[in-house]
């Protein structure tokens, strides 16, 4: 099969012809027909991703779309030709979606939605979980609460946004001003980034703080919303915690924090049920017509030179949306 490998960090991708892998015990084997592209991608192309303990040569692509060619032993819930997606591999010396085909763990997998697009459907699992880690699991968003989401049109953001508001939250989203119709196309209040976090947090909660929030942007962005939690009642999320940070503004209002590793089930193969989880919600919510992806519109195959430019669309900022490589058009 045809496969886009890794074979030096730093050094050009290169189209192979590799061994077509087969499904082993409680693996799927699955016909790839999209490949989401991620930040995190890049960094490992370049070296510059060692907590994602890539194994050269390396498949990468974390996020699958496809269709079930074949079911391992002791495999249950799928057979050839479902239609499947989840954030399968890229990592971890786990096979990668940028190859025509791909031996998963069907515990990552679910069924998506007869009327989701696979370019759609590999486009949201890394995005999704993250949301959802971050929003329900550590957070425990519910109605009534007030959400505020750094970066709301970003990847993981423009999820948060969406999965606060399917929990009956109030959401705000921060975001540059081009990125106004977007957040406020999604439902959230719009915050310009370049304000103060002091400023909007007396703006829009009265200088209480919000209930929930949910950084996507690291550095001083999360430092900032340690500055713009609640009282006594806030909770702090981040999937970019990294850095030294310092978190006396968040003991100061007897807040709280935690940290979301949404690559930890496919590294330390602990916790990959929930992953699959996670997309059986993310099917219920697409099929009932309240989740979205926004797509960039550039169309990338599965050739050396188009990943490379998928990666360079996205690593240089010229890309608007989701970035999916397509191998069945």
């Amino acid at each position: 099969m045809q496969a886009i490998v890794l074979n030096t960090f730093g050094a050009p991708l290169t189209q192979q012809d590799i061994a077509r892998p087969a499904a082993g015990p409680g693996q799927v084997l699955v016909k790839v027909h999209a490949s989401g592209v991620n930040p995190l991608d890049i960094k490992i192309a370049a070296g510059k991703a060692d907590h994602a303990r890539a194994v050269l040569p390396a498949v990468l692509g974390i996020d699958l779309a496809g269709v079930v060619d074949s079911v391992g032993d002791g495999v249950q819930g799928f057979a050839p030709g479902d239609r499947v997606y989840g954030m399968t591999g890229g990592i971890g010396g786990v096979a990668g979606s940028l190859a025509d085909y791909a031996a998963v763990d069907a515990r990552l997998l679910a069924r998506m939605p007869e009327q989701l697009p696979m370019r759609d459907a590999a486009a949201l699992p890394l995005i999704f979980i993250t949301a959802w880690e971050g929003l329900v699991d550590r957070a425990r968003v519910s109605a009534g609460k007030t959400v505020l989401v750094q970066g709301g049109a970003g990847g993981v953001g423009h999820m948060a946004v969406q999965l606060a508001m399917t929990h009956g939250a109030q959401v705000y989203a921060t975001g540059s001003a081009g990125q106004r119709v977007v957040i406020e196309s999604l439902g959230a209040v719009f915050i310009d980034r370049d304000t103060p976090v002091e400023d909007y947090v007396q703006q829009q909660t009265g200088g209480e703080g919000f209930d929930i929030v949910y950084d996507t942007v690291g550095g001083a962005v999360l430092d900032a919303s340690f500055r713009a939690a609640r009282r006594y009642h806030g909770h702090v999320v981040s999937c970019l915690g990294w850095g030294t940070h310092a978190l006396a503004p968040l003991s100061f209002r007897a807040a709280t924090y935690s940290g979301v590793f949404t690559l930890l089930p496919l590294i330390s193969g602990e916790g990959r049920a929930h992953h699959g989880d996670i997309m059986r919600e993310a099917s219920a919510l697409a099929a009932a017509g309240k989740l979205k992806v926004l797509l960039d519109t550039t169309r990338y195959t599965l050739t050396a030179d188009s990943v490379s430019a998928a990666h360079r669309a996205l690593g240089e900022g010229t890309a608007k949306g989701k970035v999916v490589v397509e191998l069945t058009v």
